[in-house]
């Protein structure tokens, strides 16, 4: 008949053994230039014309695509990031007028933002 230090003994060895991590995969075998290149993409966007043109065809995605004026957007620099501000034909009487968009310049991933 078990006693219950043979039930705490066993309980212990369960949990212990499911707290056992396996050892990272290969990590150490890379090196610094390997990892960059990785992380690098090939459509990261090193021009304002390049981030134009990764706004242009992120707006065609949108439901309503046909309300943007991609033609007349302006582009800042803005460190990491490109900020591409496209006039909008629905806010053409108001202020701001135009959306606000980011393209990140190592990944090209766009997004959009408030405009302040």
């Amino acid at each position: 008949m078990p006693t219950l230090l043979s039930y705490l003994s066993l309980g212990a060895a369960l949990v212990l053994a499911g707290c056992q991590q396996s050892p990272p995969a290969n990590t150490a075998t890379q090196t610094p230039a390997q990892a960059s290149a990785e992380t690098a993409q090939p459509d990261a966007p090193k021009t304002e014309a390049q981030a134009r043109t990764l706004t242009a065809d992120y707006v065609k995605t949108l439901p309503n695509a046909a309300l943007y004026v991609v033609d007349s957007a302006r582009v800042n620099d803005n460190g990491p990031t490109w900020q591409v501000l496209v006039p909008r034909r629905d806010w053409a009487k108001r202020m701001p007028n135009s959306a606000r968009f980011e393209v990140n310049k190592t990944t090209g991933e766009v997004s959009t933002g408030a405009v302040k």
